[in-house]
């Protein structure tokens, strides 16, 4: 158990993995608060008409609950450097290897996709209304902005992990 490699989701990884996963637990990060606080220019946008993505972004006060994956065994190399085609993508998340906290008591290192806040697609601080107006019109190589908010916030709720945030914009763009 100790080799176990354990994937943190918070956003599209919660519904959409593209992983074998042995095991999922309910999880938290502290310090990070997600957030649509990256432009997506690849799958959920283009450079001409960004659409916005989730992103864990510090927060020393704050904490993320979202799904910790085990990655069933044998599958941890392909696993990573799929992840890393997925999500290193354009450079703008950091990949990290952070202490998180499962639901059952357990703690365990797990790697985890944050924003980097330097980068040039960080647009952290973004009013609701302005998220929900990029959102409910972007179109990326994965798919509609919208369709990435409605799955991720669907998922989590289904979870029973509340985030205001997604459950408002959620509301907001199914009305756009």
């Amino acid at each position: 158990m100790a080799d176990d490699m354990w994937v943190f989701g918070y956003g599209s990884l919660i519904w959409n993995p593209e992983f074998p996963v042995a095991e999922q637990v309910i999880a938290r990060a502290t310090g990070w608060h997600r957030s649509f606080c990256m432009r997506s220019i690849h799958h959920r946008g283009t450079l001409e008409a960004p659409g916005l993505v989730l992103a864990l972004d510090a927060d020393p006060s704050a904490h993320c609950d979202g799904v910790a994956f085990r990655v069933a065994p044998g599958a941890e190399a392909e696993t990573l450097q799929a992840l890393r085609t997925r999500e290193l993508i354009s450079s703008a998340y950091l990949e990290r290897w952070l202490g998180i906290d499962l639901a059952d008591g357990r703690g365990v290192q797990a790697l985890v996709f944050v924003i980097d806040p330097d980068h040039e697609q960080y647009c952290g601080g973004l009013a609701l209304e302005e998220q929900a107006q990029i959102i409910a019109r972007a179109i990326g190589g994965r798919g509609a902005n919208r369709d990435y908010l409605h799955a991720t916030a669907t998922h989590l709720s289904d979870l029973g992990i509340a985030d205001a945030d997604l459950e408002w914009l959620s509301r907001r763009v199914h009305l756009l």
